[in-house]
């Protein structure tokens, strides 16, 4: 009896130890609303991989991030790193991006919606961040850049539904010369 009640116990204990290891490395994220289609779909599930920018490491542009909203701290987003700490990115009437004058080229994308246009100037430690359907968006363009202490992490694997499943459409983005 004594030895079933120490294994049950050693169960428990490690059942815990795993389950507090994983609550602080990945945390799920269900999506709401339609900003960041086609990538990523309303009421989805992504797993969020908390340790991403642990150690030095920071955002890439295409990166897709969760984060607390710094306009609204009860909320946290989804969005796609677009502007990097110190640069300068313009958005112009027909959607396309430049940053610090050169062309964002964005292949996740099917075209260059609509939304806010204008010029946003990245203050050091902060991103500037876009949903992916930028026509219905509230995104860096309304809200402000986003402070590195705000990010939660990196989107990493789509969870639900089931037919989804696979990895979160993180990109590798690159500057084209001006047009």
């Amino acid at each position: 009896m004594r030895s079933l009640i120490r294994e049950i116990l050693q169960v428990v204990l490690l059942a815990l130890v795993v389950f507090f290891a994983l609550y602080f490395l990945i945390q799920n994220f269900r999506i709401e609303g339609t900003s960041m289609e086609p990538n990523l779909s309303n009421r989805q599930y992504v797993l969020v991989n908390k340790t991403a920018y642990w150690f030095g490491n920071n955002p890439n542009r295409g990166d897709v991030i969760v984060f607390q909203a710094p306009d609204q701290p009860q909320y946290d987003r989804i969005k796609r790193v677009i502007g990097l700490p110190g640069e300068t990115i313009e958005v112009k009437r027909d959607g396309s991006v430049l940053i610090d004058s050169q062309l964002l080229e964005e292949p996740y994308l099917p075209s260059h919606p609509g939304g806010p246009s204008g010029t946003w100037q990245v203050p050091e430690d902060e991103y500037f961040a876009m949903g992916d359907n930028r026509g219905v968006s509230y995104d860096s363009r309304n809200g402000g850049p986003i402070p590195r202490k705000n990010i939660i992490g990196k989107a990493w694997i789509i969870i639900w539904p089931i037919s989804d499943w696979g990895f979160a459409p993180n990109k590798t983005v690159a500057l084209a010369a001006t047009p």
